[in-house]
């Protein structure tokens, strides 16, 4: 397996940066971790049909998403999360899995081009002020005919994030300048945790001229 094993700063001093994510891994709080692959993304994934896919999980935390991708035959694919100690348990978890990267590496840094990005709680860890920063880096790392699909909040938090929240109309008007939204509506199969507060969204890289 193929693995790189290089961590950058944070792209802005005021939100969660490494050391913040690294403090969370390294005390165990991981409240965001649901232990197993959202049924959502399962789901959309049984009938995705290029198993030779580039697929990206960025701020893939445990990753549960690589076990489900490669019981069912994808074998390209690279996650990226800004805590070594995440970074770690992954490269332990997925030795044995050929084809799968796993970098330690601030996503605004990460360089690729990709089939499918998997949008997975990190969106929600992203401070807002740089969700349109968010928007043209995915943009920029997906092929042409390259897709971001996920789960999103639909949900305004009470407490000061991550995790962000956010509305439907909000994403809409951010994503629509970078990509075609084939899908984004409730989440019928959420956690039961996350049910009624979660969207589900396909988004198809949109050319800019």
């Amino acid at each position: 397996m193929m693995n790189e094993f290089h961590c950058d700063k944070s792209p802005d001093p005021n939100v969660p940066d490494k050391n913040f994510w690294e403090s969370k891994w390294a005390k165990r709080e991981t409240g965001w971790d649901i232990g197993f692959s959202s049924p959502a993304i399962v789901e959309y994934l049984l009938q995705y049909p290029d198993r030779k896919a580039a697929i990206l999980i960025p701020g893939c935390g445990n990753a549960y998403e690589v076990e489900s991708l490669y019981n069912l035959g994808f074998k390209n694919i690279t996650v990226v999360d800004i805590s070594p100690t995440a970074v770690d348990i992954l490269k332990e978890k997925y030795k044995d899995r050929e084809g799968v990267k796993v970098i330690c590496e601030d996503f605004f840094d990460h360089t690729g081009i990709y089939d499918l990005i998997i949008e997975q709680t990190f969106f929600c860890a992203v401070s807002p002020l740089l969700r349109t920063r968010y928007a043209e880096k995915m943009h920029s790392l997906l092929n042409e005919n390259g897709r971001i699909i996920g789960v999103l909040f639909n949900k305004v938090f009470d407490k000061n994030g991550p995790p962000f929240g956010g509305s439907v109309e909000e994403y809409q008007t951010l994503f629509s300048q970078y990509f075609n939204i084939q899908k984004m509506e409730e989440c019928y199969n959420s956690i039961e945790p996350r049910k009624g507060s979660e969207v589900f969204i396909n988004l198809k890289k949109k050319k800019i001229i």
